[in-house]
């Protein structure tokens, strides 16, 4: 015991160091689906359902039933009694019976309750898919917002270094009493709001790698900023909403589904008809009934079994199994809708960002060149401070809108791809082995 315990230990060490030491998108969705809790519990579930696959095809199987029984007996019947007395018998009563029963025929019950759980077992297998992609583009958001704060950690101390170097100069100014003490505090105090801003975006980046390790499972280190999947993406709006149709995990569900309560439609049919087996049975008894002696028997016997009145119970689980189709037939046709309606929010994001960032672009140029000329024209006593100042703080807003909309549009190019449910395809992130589709037999 105590080397099992060793071996999993040194294999838990192994795992994590190999998880570690992901620092790709593609190796942190890797690491993610393989170990987020969302995806494993998704994973069980179907692994339990699958197990009701073999649970109904065991009506197919013959039961084989031992009985044995020993105790005391106490008869008073007409075989005990005589003309001349009347009296209980006490006997040590034995036995012992051996039952085999073969099904013949049941209405077709056993075969439609396999193609039942066959349906669910594959509903839950694209529930882990759905699972995965999800928690997939759940990574990609993490891992794109990490990069994100870095990159605005890294202005927001760009911009108080440069309000510094400012500030520096009106400082020197001032020592050598040419500079006002009005530029001295309005300098002073633009510092402290920059610096002020370097704080609350080093806070917000722990605050997203927290989120990371939430997710991940393991801290964000070493990230590498990921290729543009754009050319992954269908070429038009249509392309996406076919590709959705006929991909996404969670219409693939809702489909089985559908097909789980025809199954059970038809199962509840089964009562209908008479049900026939094939019976073989022993007996081995001693001391039955008061009667002093073996009493042993085989038999092999076809037994027909047709249930003539069961008080409307029947026609009425029939009558709710037609119900509950409808209902999931509804439930897919509502699905069909989110379906769609998720990739058309994710095209039209899409779309947004990438008409946006353009002008975005064209913000952070303008600001920097009337950044440059503001600062030349300051030396030369032509602009005031607070121009100045204003000019290295519209650099700096511009640029944070730069990063974020870049962040935003990479993020929307796999949103869409999510919405298609082909996330993890693009990624060439391998699914979990769950996600197999039982084929109906």
């Amino acid at each position: 015991m105590k080397l099992k315990n060793t071996i999993s230990v040194i294999s838990l060490c192994l795992m994590t160091t190999t998880f570690a030491s992901a620092e790709t998108l593609q190796e942190i969705v890797d690491v993610t689906i393989k170990t987020n809790p969302d995806v494993l519990a998704a994973s069980n579930e179907r692994n339990a359902v699958s197990k009701e696959i073999i649970q109904a095809r065991a009506g197919y199987l013959p039961t084989i039933d031992l009985a044995i029984g020993t105790g005391y007996e106490s008869t008073d019947s007409p075989s005990t009694r005589t003309p001349t007395s009347h009296k209980n018998v006490h006997m040590n009563r034995d036995e012992a019976s051996l039952n085999l029963r073969q099904m013949l025929f049941d209405g077709l019950q056993t075969k439609n309750e396999v193609l039942r759980h066959t349906a669910r077992t594959n509903s839950s297998a694209y529930g882990v898919f759905g699972a995965s992609e999800n928690t997939g583009l759940e990574a990609v958001d993490v891992y794109l917002n990490v990069l994100r704060r870095q990159r605005l950690v890294g202005l927001a101390t760009t911009n108080l270094e440069a309000h510094q170097r400012t500030h520096d100069q009106i400082k020197l100014r001032s020592d050598r009493g040419v500079g006002r003490k009005a530029d001295m505090n309005q300098s002073q105090g633009r510092v402290a709001l920059a610096r002020a801003n370097q704080i609350a975006e080093q806070s917000n980046l722990r605050d997203d790698e927290t989120s990371f390790l939430r997710v991940v499972g393991i801290a964000a280190e070493n990230l590498s900023v990921p290729e543009s999947p754009e050319k992954l993406l269908p070429k038009t709006l249509d392309d996406a909403v076919s590709l959705a149709i006929s991909n996404h995990p969670t219409l693939k569900s809702a489909n089985a589904d559908i097909a789980s309560a025809n199954s059970q439609h038809d199962t509840a049919l089964a009562v209908f008809y008479p049900r026939i087996d094939f019976e073989l049975g022993t007996t081995a008894n001693n001391n039955l009934d008061g009667v002093d002696g073996h009493d042993n028997d085989v038999t092999a016997m076809f037994r027909l079994r047709y249930n003539l009145l069961n008080g409307g119970k029947d026609k009425a689980r029939r009558e709710e199994t037609a119900y509950l189709i409808d209902q999931a037939t509804e439930i897919r046709n509502n699905t069909y809708r989110q379906v769609e309606q998720s990739v058309r929010l994710s095209w039209n994001a899409l779309e947004t960002v990438n008409n946006q960032i353009q002008f975005f672009q064209l913000h952070v140029d303008s600001s920097e060149k009337s950044r440059d000329a503001y600062q030349q024209q300051f030396s030369l006593g032509q602009r005031t401070l607070l121009d100045l100042l204003d000019s290295e703080n519209e650099v700096f807003v511009a640029r944070q809108a730069l990063v974020n909309a870049q962040y935003d549009q990479l993020f929307a190019y796999y949103r869409v791809l999510n919405s298609t449910g082909s996330l993890l395809q693009s990624l060439e992130v391998a699914l979990p082995e769950t996600t197999a589709i039982v084929a109906d037999k």
